[in-house]
């Protein structure tokens, strides 16, 4: 096994929402970045995560009559407070805790920090019965891979994105992000896909200097995911196609910015013709003069003249040149 590049220190500040604190690349006050699987996670397909988790509450409360109580005593959910919210939301983790819910995760936990503690080449200490095979299963299995880094932050710049790649691995002289994923990767491939993807392009960051060191030539077009199903004894390696995975990554881009858009609405202005027809030529102008004040492009500027030319007088021309200057003046 080899540590070629030395993974820094881990220990990042985060800020409320659990976001990374990144120093900038030219240096200065750190920004929040983007969790890699949040930013990837805009495109996944949750229905099937929200009926099981609505299962699990409810198998949680029929287990748990004193949740069930605590959760009647609430009030209905239109008078409902902000903290009545919050209990009911703590209501709901507990009643998933006792259907155990989280149990699959919290193996999946310890396995990933076994794997991580046999590839540094340190003690294991007593393992339970129960998952001995998984870990005999992960030595076999990745007994040809050097390890080239293991559990390592970076950060992708231009995305403003930051997560953790479990390992890089070298194959034949080939380095790859390899992911360990302990369970179903049959419904999540397309998430892994694009997470993969942009941890190949990603540049390690050290959180104490806000360094960046470029990876060592990993493959862009391929990743590994080391499959480690808890409790089957079994591990086995996969390749995943992570070019796609670029590509979805681009996608889930524009649907971040989209959802991020303002001022797709203005203030309806009744057509000119209406308008005089109904004698209401003076209310027309003034919902013009809002319309202009309101324009958030030139583009807009000009469709007013074009549509209202017949009722536009000097004061709208006086309006739209401030308001040209304003948005000219806000574009530089």
């Amino acid at each position: 096994m080899s540590t070629e590049f030395a993974s820094p220190d881990q220990t990042l500040e985060r800020d409320r929402y659990g976001r990374p604190l990144i120093i900038p690349p030219g240096g200065g006050k750190p920004i929040a970045y983007t969790r890699c699987t949040t930013y990837v996670g805009v495109l996944e397909d949750t229905y099937n995560l929200s009926k099981w988790q609505q299962r699990m509450v409810a198998q949680g409360l029929a287990a748990r009559p004193d949740l069930m109580l605590a959760v009647s005593a609430l009030p209905l959910n239109g008078n409902m407070t902000r903290e009545h919210k919050a209990e009911l939301n703590r209501l709901c983790e507990q009643a998933m805790e006792a259907a155990q819910a989280h149990a699959a995760a919290t193996v999946g936990t310890a396995l990933h920090a076994l794997a991580e503690r046999h590839d540094r080449g340190e003690d294991l200490g007593p393992i339970p019965e129960q998952y001995q095979a998984d870990i005999e299963a992960y030595k076999a299995t990745t007994s040809h891979l050097e390890m080239v880094q293991i559990e390592t932050f970076g950060v992708h710049d231009q995305l403003r994105v930051g997560g953790t790649w479990d390992r890089i691995v070298k194959i034949d002289g080939q380095h790859y992000i390899a992911d360990i994923k302990t369970g179903s990767i049959e419904w999540g491939i397309g998430k892994i896909a694009m997470q993969l993807a942009v941890y190949s392009r990603c540049q390690q960051y050290d959180p104490s200097t806000g360094q960046r060191t470029p990876l060592p030539g990993v493959h862009p077009d391929r990743a590994l995911v080391i499959h480690l199903p808890a409790g089957k004894g079994q591990a086995e390696l996969v390749w995943v196609d992570i070019a796609a995975g670029w590509e979805a990554v681009d996608l889930a881009r524009q649907v971040r910015a989209w959802r991020s858009r303002k001022n797709l609405t203005r203030p309806y202005v009744q057509s000119t013709t209406a308008a005089t027809e109904a004698g209401t030529e003076r209310e027309a102008a003034g919902a013009l003069s809002l319309a202009i004040e309101a324009a958030t492009s030139l583009d807009e500027l000009n469709q007013l003249w074009q549509l209202h030319h017949q009722v536009w007088t000097d004061e709208h021309t006086a309006a739209a040149a401030a308001k040209k200057t304003s948005l000219t003046a806000t574009a530089a």
